[in-house]
């Protein structure tokens, strides 16, 4: 193993535990909304206040850091163009089966957190039946959040998120991969895919950002003309709730990031899920650097909104698609084949857009299949070994 790869242990200081502590006990919560009866104007106070009661005298950090660390963490230095050598974070688990794939999951995105990975890694690297394909699996976290090392300066865009993970994987060893990915994972993958073809061989996507087919694309087109189905407009009207209805962080943190990490690191009790908040709070560079993704990727040449790349087709990619109809973007499939040679299709009417973490079954089954018997890119299953790793 490189001797600049290490083993990690999280270990956080008992001091910045008992000051997350102290600033739950001083949280100052806004007066009720005296006309709602639910969700629709956010969180309850009730909610809020049961969530923040709990967090500050029942949730155990330690023994949720003790499980996350049964996992296989390292951390290791990538030199990135521009902005020198950041130290990162990944957990590395591989496969002790013949005919396996490799996996790098670009995780981490907000608001999700390394833990996205935890149901489905077992699922990936060691399945109970052996018809199929297993995994080695590459889950880092990106600059700017979990365990690995902030950008010291402003232009980090998702083109240097993409380079920091390719090199990464050449580090590894592997010098072909696959990437899976959403969300902001979605488009690194597709960076990745474009910047570094010859070694970026395949990605499993499961949000999928994509411009309708147009005449250039006669048979594609033909199928966006036709009648919708059921499933398609089911789609579409969840994602026009969404746009409507959901999308205020987006714009926050695309126009002014510096808000929400502040609110995180005065008082962290806006997220929903105590562990994952934990860990934006604790974070190496702070519960404020992981927003900085939408400025960087808003206001950074190339981005994703203005790099037409992300719209283009792809011919060297394979691609598969996984689309969950309780996702927050779900156009209809004939979109998603504009991108590149997709190889598997599959939608889902349940689960959405944390499918690894809310069904991890459904996801595995959809990458089973793509690199399994049969499958689009089964010609890609076997080109690692286990001894290609570094557990």
């Amino acid at each position: 193993m490189n001797a600049s790869i290490r083993p990690f242990h999280i270990s956080i200081a008992d001091a910045k535990l008992d000051g997350l502590k102290v600033k739950l006990s001083h949280t100052t919560f806004a007066d009720d909304v005296p006309m709602s009866n639910g969700w629709e104007f956010g969180p309850p106070l009730s909610d809020l206040k049961r969530l923040i009661s709990y967090w500050r005298e029942g949730f155990d950090w330690r023994a949720q850091e003790a499980n996350i660390n049964r996992l296989p963490h390292f951390t290791t230095p990538i030199s990135v163009d521009g902005f020198g050598e950041l130290n990162i974070h990944f957990i590395h688990k591989t496969s002790s089966r013949e005919g396996v794939s490799l996996f790098c999951f670009a995780t981490d995105t907000r608001p999700s957190s390394l833990l996205e990975v935890t149901n489905i890694l077992p699922l990936l690297t060691n399945p109970k039946d052996s018809d199929g394909p297993s995994f080695h699996v590459v889950a880092p976290s990106l600059p700017n959040f979990g365990f690995s090392d902030a950008a010291t300066k402003p232009g980090f865009g998702i083109a240097w998120y993409a380079e920091c993970l390719h090199k990464l994987m050449l580090k590894l060893g592997y010098k072909e991969y696959v990437t899976q990915g959403r969300d902001w994972g979605y488009a690194i993958t597709r960076t990745m895919g474009f910047d570094y073809a010859q070694h970026c061989i395949a990605s499993h996507l499961n949000y999928i950002r994509a411009n309708a087919p147009t005449p250039k694309q006669p048979l594609l087109y033909l199928q966006y003309l036709l009648p919708r189905t059921k499933t398609e407009n089911a789609g579409l009207a969840r994602m026009e709730w969404f746009m409507n209805q959901g999308l205020g962080y987006n714009i926050e943190q695309t126009t002014r990031p510096a808000t929400i990490g502040a609110a995180l690191a005065g008082s962290p009790m806006d997220d929903e899920i105590l562990s994952w908040v934990s860990l934006y709070w604790l974070a190496t560079a702070g519960p404020a650097a992981s927003a900085g993704i939408y400025y960087e990727a808003q206001n950074t040449v190339p981005h994703p909104r203005h790099d037409e790349r992300m719209f283009q087709y792809n011919p060297h990619v394979k691609l598969g698609l996984s689309y969950f109809l309780m996702g927050l973007l779900v156009f209809p499939p004939c979109y998603g084949r504009t991108l590149g040679p997709v190889v598997l299709e599959k939608v889902h009417t349940e689960g959405g857009h944390f499918a690894a973490y809310e069904k991890p079954e459904l996801l595995v089954a959809d990458l089973r299949a793509m690199f399994g018997r049969g499958g689009g890119a089964k010609d890609i299953a076997g080109r690692w070994k286990p001894a290609a790793a570094t557990t």
